[in-house]
């Protein structure tokens, strides 16, 4: 199986409206609620298409247990951590041209050492470890550092989405597979902004060792590794661009990256399918209205169409 880690989890509401106006009121015209955050929505993903995964999380109060009520409704296998901390909600404001306004509560724990145990004793039972999202307050600075030197010791790969000291700390544990985006991949690898993605991701992949995916936004992903001959890039791109909600895009990357490592370990190098996947199911879950979702429909159609081919030039 496949084991979701969410330090930060939610209960995601979006509101589809015709248009956001600021500063006026705004008709509602459909309200979903889901459990949420980002390994949450990783593990929708891969259960939708028929992965087993297992979900590890915090939970406090009446959303809390709204959270835990949807996972089971989903039918996903979890493991929760009792915290007196509330788990958090997100607001998604999603219009009719798309426009996407996202409100994110912020996350707390007081279980840290708890959800640690955890940790280790679900990794002997995981084909694959994912650690995703921004750390709580309460949390370590380097508690994905610790996720990923769990998995390390128990021979797992493991996938790491965060961002900024978090995820320089997880890259110096040795993760297997970071998955940032343009904007984050700048400011952690010391590029001016994020318009040179293949340079920012080829220069980490060259001083962590790990295979660094970038996502692209509608532009698909790109991919580096580094080795004895230097670093080498590949870019992955949908058939076509596609109109949607993408906000959970980038969680559904994840999700081909960690079902890609679950049916082949050694896909991250070279990471060609791996790469095919992640840009198929974050496409398909632009298709989907509520982050999380995916139809399993779209990802055989979208993994179709993807192309991925080999960069000359990482610089």
């Amino acid at each position: 199986m496949i084991l979701c880690v969410c330090p930060s989890p939610a209960v995601d509401v979006t509101y589809d409206v015709a248009r956001l106006s600021v500063g006026a009121t705004v008709r509602v015209t459909r309200v979903t609620r889901r459990p949420g955050g980002k390994a949450v929505n990783v593990a929708r993903v891969l259960h939708a298409i028929g992965e087993p995964v297992h979900v590890l999380a915090p939970v406090g109060g009446t959303t809390g247990a709204e959270f835990a009520a949807g996972l089971a409704a989903l039918g996903v296998p979890t493991t929760l951590v009792p915290s007196s901390c509330p788990t958090r909600s997100t607001v998604t404001v999603v219009a009719d041209d798309g426009t996407t306004t996202v409100l994110s509560e912020p996350a707390a724990v007081d279980c840290w050492d708890a959800l640690r145990e955890a940790v280790t004793e679900l990794v002997a039972h995981a084909d694959v470890v994912v650690a995703s999202g921004r750390l709580p307050e309460g949390a370590p600075d380097d508690a994905f550092a610790t996720v990923v030197e769990i998995a390390r010791a128990a021979g797992r790969p493991v996938v790491v989405d965060t961002s900024g000291p978090a995820l320089l700390a997880a890259l110096a544990a040795g993760p297997t597979v970071v998955k940032p985006n343009a904007d984050e991949l700048a400011e952690i690898a010391g590029v001016a902004d994020g318009s040179a993605p293949v340079a920012a991701a080829g220069r980490l992949a060259a001083s962590s060792g790990a295979t660094v995916v970038a996502s692209l936004g509608a532009d698909g992903a790109v991919a580096c590794t580094a080795g004895p001959a230097g670093e080498r890039a590949w870019h992955g791109r949908p058939a076509a661009p596609l109109a949607g909600n993408p906000t959970g895009a980038g969680d559904a990357a994840v999700a081909g990256i960690a079902r890609a490592l679950r049916h082949d370990p050694h896909a991250a190098s070279p990471p060609v399918e791996l790469l095919r996947d992640a840009v198929a199911l974050g496409a398909a879950a632009v298709l989907s209205p509520v982050a999380g979702d995916v139809d399993a429909a779209h990802h055989a159609d979208q993994l179709a169409g993807v192309t991925v081919h080999e960069l000359a030039d990482v610089r």
